[in-house]
């Protein structure tokens, strides 16, 4: 399929049990195998995703290991996505974590932000429905629905990448306010949401057609231009039609 490119110009959205597996508890570990002694032994690059960030939660609850905790998490919000999220209280609600563990994951998150942040030549360019997909793989598989905003400069490159919502099966209620705040406080000029369908269907519904052209009406009398609206799945990806 040909993908044109997109050209940018300078109220709810509705969205569409993991199974349970076992985790060794840290102390289960033989010592080789504790991410604080492969740190030391090894150094980060050895670590998993997860381990570090177990190593930022550093225990757990009595409920749940701290491994089976931050593997949960990475796995429910996606490796590239949680490091957008900002949220404490939505991150502890929505993953069934302490206040504090998730103050840990936002500040850490934050101070990445602020140490590393990238110099506007090496920012991603996104300008099709393809590069979306490719862009955001970590959300193809899953178990949940997330609303993603994708905001760009007027060269089309990736100025943020934010979290908006995450959903359950049932579906999540969102606001253009929440939608275009971001855009508003970095100054983007255009913006592309993307959301994924865990159920693998990407037939877009008559609400997401309907919320995309609310959110076009929004964005024109805001000055940023909602210049696509991709629905992803595990291996295929779907415009929703953003000119009407």
């Amino acid at each position: 399929m040909t993908q044109a490119y997109y050209i940018a110009k300078n109220h709810d959205v509705i969205l569409d049990n993991n199974e349970k597996h076992y985790y060794l508890r840290i102390r289960d570990l033989p010592e080789e195998d504790k991410p604080r002694e492969k740190l030391l032994k090894h150094g980060l690059s050895i670590l998993s995703t997860q381990e570090l960030l177990a190593l930022i939660l550093n225990t757990g609850t009595k409920k749940e290991g701290v491994l089976e905790m931050s593997s949960r998490i990475i796995k429910n919000y996606g490796e590239g996505s949680i490091m957008f999220e900002k949220d404490v209280k939505n991150l502890s609600n929505n993953f069934e974590i302490p206040m504090g563990k998730a103050m840990q994951i936002v500040a850490c998150a934050e101070l990445g932000r602020r140490f590393f942040q990238k110099n506007y030549s090496s920012l991603p360019v996104v300008r099709t429905a393809r590069e979306v997909f490719d862009y955001v793989k970590d959300m193809h598989n899953l178990s949940k629905e997330h609303l993603r905003g994708i905001y760009l400069n007027a060269h089309y490159k990736v100025i943020h990448d934010e979290v908006i919502s995450i959903g359950t099966v049932d579906g999540s209620i969102i606001h253009p306010r929440e939608v275009f705040k971001p855009a508003i406080e970095r100054s983007a000029v255009a913006l592309i949401l993307v959301h994924n369908h865990p159920s693998g269907d990407i037939t877009p519904s008559k609400m997401d057609i309907e919320v995309t052209k609310q959110l076009i009406d929004a964005g024109k009398l805001l000055g940023v231009d909602l210049i696509d609206h991709v629905i992803v799945t595990r291996d295929a990806f779907i415009s929703i039609p953003v000119s009407y």
